[in-house]
């Protein structure tokens, strides 16, 4: 695959399920910051490659799965 046509990897939170409990942004607060709710809010794009294993220890933090890892055409 050239590089071009790598894949990036970007956060998404199902605002549905998510239910505040903000471990996700004790893992990554560099791209996860909570509302005065505790609600997560995201930075917008991808994820660098250097903060990709904490952002999937964030989105496996969530303990209901709100989170996730997408790829996206980077």
């Amino acid at each position: 695959m050239s590089a071009g046509t790598d894949n990036a990897v970007a956060l998404t939170v199902d605002p549905i399920a998510c239910r505040a409990h903000g471990l996700c942004a004790d893992e990554l607060p560099e791209a996860i910051g909570l509302d005065e709710w505790g609600y997560p809010f995201l930075s917008t794009g991808s994820i660098p490659r250097k903060m990709l294993r904490r952002a999937k220890s964030a989105a496996a933090a969530c303990p209901v799965l709100a989170l996730r890892l997408t790829h996206t055409r980077g």
